[in-house]
């Protein structure tokens, strides 16, 4: 006969096969919720500094600083297992070793949550009444997902390890997403149709050059340049 702590086993190993083959069954169900994100990004301004890019650098070096306007719709990857959208912006350059591979650095991200998991954001209780405000009543706020953003300017800048970035070619923004369920597996872009998911439509710029460094002008630099006045006119 079986002693108690082999019941318990028993009963707890029949319990996680249960509850495993209905989160399967429930991740299943995002296969069936159509995808279909779109976006549209465009560089606004570029600009190369030479400074500490972060307070604990260590040396100065080259960094680039580039704005963007972006539009996309997300919003169909939203469905009653979203638990939250991890969204960002890379720039995306060759390395130029000629063997195909790319540098990739992100400059922006957002985590836009769903309406039942607003509470896991770490915001203002001010902040938190006016979203839950608008998505009352919904299991799905259709507005969540649709971005809108103009000269927005990066969070983290672009640096390269041999320090050097300017004048570099063939830059290309993308935009980027990770869908994070409450149950099931996390899915990133996807480079082709799966079902009914389609893969990011746009959420790509064009081909950019970064500018030269920029450099601070000097006291004598700026005496040089400037223009005369006309006392300076008179006395010549």
């Amino acid at each position: 006969m079986y002693n108690s702590f082999n019941r318990i086993q028993n009963v707890f190993g029949f319990f996680t096969t249960v509850a495993c083959v209905f989160g399967a069954f429930i991740a299943a169900t995002d296969l069936f919720s159509p995808r279909n994100p779109s976006g549209v990004i465009t560089p606004d301004s570029l600009q190369v500094v030479k400074g500490r890019p972060h307070y604990y650098s260590s040396k100065k070096e080259e960094y680039a600083i580039i704005r963007f306007s972006l539009e996309a719709d997300l919003s169909s990857l939203f469905t009653w297992n979203t638990k939250n959208l991890f969204v960002y912006v890379t720039a995306d350059w060759p390395s130029g070793a000629g063997d195909n591979s790319t540098n990739s650095a992100v400059i922006w991200d957002s985590i836009i949550t769903n309406p039942s998991a607003d509470h896991l954001l770490n915001i203002g209780p001010a902040t938190l009444k006016k979203l839950r405000k608008s998505s009352a009543g919904k299991s799905i706020d259709p507005s969540r997902g649709k971005l809108k953003l103009k000269n927005q300017k990066p969070k983290y800048q672009i640096t390269h390890p041999s320090g050097k970035i300017a004048q570099t070619e063939d830059v290309t923004l993308k935009l980027h997403y990770n869908v994070q369920p409450w149950v099931g597996l996390l899915t990133w872009n996807i480079p082709r149709d799966i079902f009914l998911w389609k893969p990011l439509s746009g959420g790509e710029s064009k081909k950019i050059a970064l500018p030269a460094l920029k450099v601070k002008e000097t006291k004598d630099t700026k005496s040089k340049t400037k223009p005369k006045t006309k006392a300076n006119k008179a006395k010549a």
